[in-house]
């Protein structure tokens, strides 16, 4: 066996033979995710809160389990039999260093990450590391556990130094692991100057080629990886390296401007929103690779009648995207494998310990649109929008668009502010007490929820994603 190498616009195999890596994002696992996970705001929120609630013992014994049960031998087989090559694997910097403790490395974070990795492989999946959560927040969400819309990562060069020690680390372990098909050192930053990414990127390349000159290196634009457009010629120094884009259409979301029907205009408007994400690869002859894309989906016991409906137009979404993505041979990373039913390929049953335990609290984070990801405000918007007309009225009209706009409109803005991270603060505790007094026994059938005999199935998804793999091939 070879490593994949990165020649011209494709991925290839040491014979020289293209590799279309075609996979999903196990994401919510080695990085938690509130809409993924059903926790409100972020994992460093929950970890201190369950801690606090039934006792760190319990509270490490209880995430350990999860972090076991969430990807295992039975996933692996399904992935495969699915005709898909290859597993994102996203994962915290907390499972290998404290911020209290900067600079020492966690052995123990290799765990289950040298785990499913090795699983992966025995299945032939290669897999990519996904560094999701770098120390300080590289972007302004809440997917890089920071807890704050202030992306200090870019603010402060500790982070930034602590980042390349880690990556330095990681490119130590696992090096010589072939069925690694390479490094996304960031995910989605937001660099507001445009710069200090492209700066970052070249030390932490150098930082991994001082050690791992064989990987490809996954470089993610910036912007929540959608802009190129400030990398110039940098890679003329960047060596089998491959480019990152995150294509997700808004017609895929329930802020979707229209319904979608697949028409002439919308498809239109899908592929030039993909082509200028990419355009900077394309000028250039550069490989793309997409790490994220796809839609969210209707839930019976919130959209009730109109879930199927609506979910039909989410796969019209899905198929077209990837006839977009066929005419490139595209290797891409659905999100996500992985859920409690938003969007996974499988998801946790509503039948299970983790589901009953929390129902009640899941249907209120879900009124109270706390979650950003695919937030449905019609609950709530009258007690925002006020705010929002209070801004538009009262800051001229040319200092309303703050970055990362346009990703981030105004409206956006407030939302992540206000209820992403102002009353998901309070609800923090709120979660953590449905824990208590719960022995470890419990604990455990707790988190076997998450385990693949007690998930179904988003089978209309699965389907579009096996027989486009039988039609494409790898």
């Amino acid at each position: 066996m070879s490593y994949l190498k990165v020649s011209g616009t494709k991925v290839v195999d040491g014979g020289g033979k293209e590799v279309v890596l075609r996979g999903a994002g196990l994401g919510g696992w080695m990085n938690m995710e509130n809409f993924i996970s059903g926790y409100p705001g972020c994992e460093f929120q929950i970890r201190a809160a369950l801690a606090e609630v039934v006792g760190p013992i319990k509270s490490e014994f209880f995430f350990d389990k999860f972090l076991e049960y969430f990807f295992q031998e039975e996933d692996a087989k399904f992935f495969k039999s699915l005709g898909l090559n290859c597993i994102r694997l996203p994962f915290n910097y907390r499972h290998f260093e404290d911020d209290l403790n900067p600079r020492v490395l966690k052995e123990g974070g290799f765990k289950h990450l040298d785990r499913v990795i090795d699983l992966c492989a025995q299945h032939g999946i290669y897999t990519i590391l996904d560094l999701h959560a770098a120390a300080g927040g590289q972007n302004t969400d809440w997917h890089c556990d920071a807890g704050t819309h202030i992306a200090n990562f870019w603010l402060h060069k500790d982070f930034q130094d602590r980042t390349i020690w880690l990556w330095k680390e990681l490119a130590k372990h696992y090096a010589n692991n072939k069925w690694i098909a390479g490094y996304n050192p960031l995910n989605e930053p937001t660099d507001s100057t445009h710069t200090a990414v492209i700066k970052f990127y070249d030390q932490v390349y150098d930082a991994i080629r001082s050690i791992d000159t064989e990987h490809v290196i996954f470089f993610d634009g910036n912007t929540f990886a959608s802009d190129f457009s400030h990398f110039g010629d940098m890679h003329k120094k960047w060596q089998n390296t491959a480019y990152s884009i995150h294509d997700y259409s808004v017609y895929g979301f329930p802020a979707s401007p229209e319904d979608y029907i697949s028409s002439d205009e919308q498809r239109q408007r899908m592929k030039k929103s993909y082509e200028r994400k990419r355009e900077w690869m394309d000028q250039h002859g550069l490989c793309v690779w997409n790490g994220e894309w796809g839609p969210v989906y209707a839930r019976k016991q919130y959209d009730g009648l109109a879930t199927d409906a609506i979910n039909e137009r989410r796969y019209k979404v899905l198929k077209d995207q990837l006839a977009i993505y066929n005419q490139d041979r595209l290797s891409w990373s659905i999100w996500l494998y992985k859920d409690i039913g938003f969007q996974g390929m499988v998801y946790v049953s509503q039948e299970t310990s983790y589901m009953v335990l929390l129902k009640d609290f899941l249907a209120k984070k879900h009124r109270l649109a706390v979650d950003a990801w695919g937030a449905d405000t019609t609950q709530v918007q009258h007690i925002y929008q006020p705010l929002i007309d209070h801004i538009t009225k009262e800051i001229p009209q040319e200092n309303q668009n703050l970055y990362p706009f346009p990703v981030w409109k105004l409206s956006h803005r407030v939302g992540r502010l206000s209820r992403s991270i102002l009353v998901t603060e309070y609800l923090v505790k709120e979660w953590a007490e449905h824990f208590r007094g719960k022995s470890e026994d419990e604990l455990d059938e707790i988190a076997k929820s998450f385990k693949f005999e007690n998930c179904l199935h988003r089978d209309g998804l699965n389907k579009i994603l096996m027989d486009n793999a039988a039609v494409v091939g790898f």
